[in-house]
């Protein structure tokens, strides 16, 4: 079985002629800015002093600009300059790792279609989460096959209703915007033809800056003057549930200052908001925690895979049903923040999911 990691690299210089990779830089910037110091920062990537400080100096050549404070007896900061960079890679990272993840297990599928010509792979396609990802990485450790695409909920589902994946992830918030959000994707679902699996209920809430400087108090400030939001793409059952919160509240899109600048996962809203470009954003708790954000809880939702109404029953997809249901993997899901893993595994109709 092929493993395969694509990763985005950071070329720094004055000119096109003199780029030089950037990773180890920013990865001493970002420890440095959690630490606050460099020497700190320095012996967690496994570097001397002198040669950290070295790769900072250089920098700062190249750029012709400072990147570090450093004061006797004060530790190390970032200077503006240097924030822009940590804060930038971040963005960068989470934009591109769902893409790039998906590559790679499109590249695996490709080049180990020769080794298991007698072997059909399960196709995944599901709106990116921090649960998926971690059952991504689940199934690799057991070396169990499956073809990840992340796509937005919408069109997960019609991609299994036209045949082209077997499973599908979405997920639709409970209580009063249940029926509505679960109404998007009836068109596809059909109780005949699918049962759901689900992955883990989850919280989504809103992203603010740390300590709340806005004094942000729920959905009813994002109509406030000169307070910027970042949204999630047309299609995401993120956006679903933002335009159900604004409607509830009586608020009309064009008064988010904001409203049409997006991005395309939770992490990407949170780096945006971390970053100060923006401030707020709806996501899943684990990436206001990972993020260092505050955090407002909104409502809980359920996660769920649409498989086909036999599914249970494909040998292709009885690792991964197997994979679901395992101690072992709900321990994981219910270590992320905001995650509940209790029926991660049960396997439903879709009227008894929602009541129809």
């Amino acid at each position: 079985m092929w493993h395969i990691e694509l990763s985005a690299q950071w070329r720094i210089g004055p000119d096109r002629e003199q780029l030089q990779d950037a990773s180890t830089l920013l990865a001493l910037l970002a420890a440095v800015q959690a630490s606050g110091s460099l020497a700190q920062a320095a012996r967690e990537l496994g570097l001397s002093y002198r040669h950290a400080w070295g790769l900072v100096g250089q920098a700062e050549a190249s750029l012709g600009q400072a990147l570090m404070l450093r004061g006797r007896g004060q530790g190390s900061r970032l200077t503006e300059a240097g924030q822009r960079l940590v804060w930038a890679d971040a963005r960068v990272t989470a934009r591109l790792q769902p893409l790039l993840a998906s590559l790679s297990s499109e590249v695996e599928g490709d080049l180990g279609r020769s080794q298991r010509k007698d072997r059909a792979v399960p196709r995944l396609h599901a709106s990116h989460g921090f649960a998926v990802a971690r059952l991504h990485e689940h199934l690799s450790t057991r070396q169990v096959a499956v073809e990840l695409r992340y796509r937005n909920s919408l069109e997960a589902v019609a991609a299994l209703a036209q045949g082209d994946c077997e499973l599908a992830g979405f997920h639709v918030p409970l209580g009063e915007f249940e029926k509505a959000a679960a109404q998007r994707f009836r068109p596809w679902l059909h109780e005949g033809s699918h049962r759901l699996v689900q992955l883990a209920v989850r919280t989504q809430g809103l992203f603010l800056a740390p300590g709340n400087p806005l004094k942000m108090a729920g959905i009813a400030d994002l109509r406030r003057r000169g307070l910027r939001f970042v949204n999630r793409p047309e299609g995401s059952g993120t956006r679903v549930l933002t335009d159900l919160l604004l409607q509830r509240h009586g608020i009309h899109a064009r008064e988010v200052a904001g409203y049409d600048n997006t991005e395309l996962t939770h992490a990407a809203v949170a780096a945006y908001v971390a970053s100060g470009m923006a401030d707020a954003g709806i996501g899943v708790q684990t990436a206001a925690e990972r993020f260092g954000l505050g955090f407002i809880p909104l409502l809980r939702e359920r996660y769920f895979f649409a498989i086909p109404s036999d599914g249970e029953h494909r040998r292709m997809l009885q690792p991964i049903l197997t994979a679901l249901q395992s101690a072992s993997f709900r321990s994981q899901v219910a270590s992320l923040p905001g995650y509940e893993a209790a029926d991660t595994g049960r396997v439903l109709s879709i009227a008894e999911a929602f009541g129809d």
